[in-house]
């Protein structure tokens, strides 16, 4: 079977898409699933409701910097949904579900064409700035506006070995909504529960992210030092 490829900015990408090295700060929320399914109504997907009246939303920077995409930063709020057709419920229903990319800046055009072009993803031109030290921190702006601002304690080692794992992501554009499957492995692995600083702005996704009940305790979050990545095609969902 041949791989599909796709342009980009003259440029032929070849499926699957691989990200050889990146490395990710992410935070894991509790928030009110109905404002939550009010916020990605559009999608036509539901959340998934691990406990009664409450989802989970995972805000997520990533920094690519050995892939097919080249190098750039990303940041993401993800709402866990269910499958198409699926009305699961429960802490057992999350092992099925699937984050719909409600959120998606980044601060290199290329990928943001690709990201929009290949899997219909929300992806915009931000700006970031990182703090190193003690604490990792960083802050997205858009358009000049702040959008968020988060600090991470460092957490504790919770595997010696690589974590492989296989999951779903949604999207919505151009009134589609399409599913991406994708694989990682993460390595380096912290993880603490709470552990994170939110501060949101002015930009109407920070008015968002606040609908949604934030700044608030994160259930938990986590680093990884090294990960990679692979992603194949979207698919258009009826």
């Amino acid at each position: 079977m041949t791989a599909s490829q796709h342009t980009i900015a003259g440029t032929v990408i070849t499926m699957p898409v691989q990200i050889r090295k990146a490395n990710q700060h992410m935070a894991m929320f509790s928030v009110d699933a109905d404002a939550a399914q009010h916020l990605i109504d559009y999608s036509g997907l539901q959340v998934c409701r691990y406990l009664p009246g409450r989802t989970i939303v995972v805000l997520m920077l990533m920094h690519y910097i050995d892939g097919d995409l080249g190098q750039y930063y990303e940041f993401g709020t993800s709402v866990m949904v269910n499958p198409p057709g699926s009305n699961a419920s429960g802490p057992r229903a999350l092992q099925s579900a699937g984050a719909f990319i409600h959120h998606l800046p980044v601060d290199q055009a290329f990928t943001l064409e690709a990201g929009t072009k290949i899997w219909g993803y929300p992806k915009v031109m931000a700006d970031f700035t990182i703090r190193e030290g003690r604490e990792f921190g960083f802050d997205c702006t858009v358009d000049g506006q702040l959008v968020i601002g988060m600090d991470f304690r460092r957490g504790l080692p919770i595997s010696l070995t690589p974590r492989q794992s296989a999951q779903r992501s949604y999207s919505h554009r151009d009134g589609i909504t399409r599913e991406t499957a994708f694989e990682h492995t993460l390595d380096g692995v912290r993880t603490r529960l709470g552990g994170v600083r939110v501060r949101l702005g002015d930009h109407p996704y920070a008015k968002e992210l606040a609908s949604l009940g934030l700044p608030k305790r994160a259930l938990l979050s986590s680093s990884a030092d090294q990960v990679q990545m692979t992603f194949g095609d979207a698919q258009e969902l009826p």
